[in-house]
């Protein structure tokens, strides 16, 4: 679902938006919101994220490049482009070649997470990681940007291509009943990318995102 589809006020953002090379990892979290909601309803749950991330936390923009609802519905987060590598405001250090999908929910641990939540996410993972090569199972080296991440600014570490926040910043951030889900997460994403015997070729297009992809830039 576009940004002008959940109704974001393009006024409260900063018009410009920041871009890396590309791609080369995914972190994964969850908005910390309640589960009980009704998935009709997630536009205005977008809307209220939006407002405190760029009006309590000046983040100029909603953090995360993408959220995705326990429907398996796909959302545009910050402006620039879904399909180019916009830096976000998601994991502290990280933020830079990196996309930010976040579910929305809090998923602690016992906290059932939904099969369409999940497929939804390793589908967009795998399209925005392949758009750059990258195989959702792999690892990736990264850099810290800031000595408030878990690693000291200017420190290089190996991370999944799909990692939790909390890998990269403290925080218990996915949840526990997300995280654990991650290397699930990985196998499908990369059955979605053709790298197993039963899925088809190629890297493609989520459908929740066909729509997306017409985001002006």
């Amino acid at each position: 679902m576009l940004r002008t589809q959940w109704r974001a006020d393009e006024t409260k953002r900063d018009p410009h938006a920041h871009y890396a090379q590309g791609v080369t990892a995914v972190f994964i979290h969850h908005t910390d919101t309640p589960n009980g909601y009704d998935c009709a309803d997630v536009p205005r749950t977008l809307r209220n994220l939006y407002t405190g991330q760029t009006r309590d936390q000046r983040w100029g923009d909603l953090g995360y490049n993408f959220l995705v609802d326990k429907c398996g519905t796909i959302y545009e987060g910050r402006a620039g482009g879904t399909d180019r590598p916009v830096v976000g405001s998601h994991t502290l250090g990280f933020n830079q070649g990196t996309t930010g999908i976040a579910a929305i929910g809090t998923f602690g641990r016992g906290t059932p997470v939904p099969a369409a939540m999940e497929r939804a996410i390793a589908a967009l993972a795998a399209w925005k990681l392949g758009l750059n090569g990258i195989e959702p199972t792999s690892k990736v080296r990264l850099t810290s940007t800031n000595d408030k991440s878990r690693y000291t600014k200017g420190t290089s570490s190996e991370f999944d291509a799909i990692s939790g926040h909390r890998d990269g910043y403290a925080t218990n951030c996915p949840g526990e009943a997300l995280f654990a889900r991650l290397p699930a997460i990985r196998k499908i994403a990369a059955g979605l990318q053709g790298r197993s015997p039963r899925a088809p070729s190629g890297v493609a297009l989520p459908a929740g995102l066909r729509s997306l992809q017409q985001t002006s830039h």
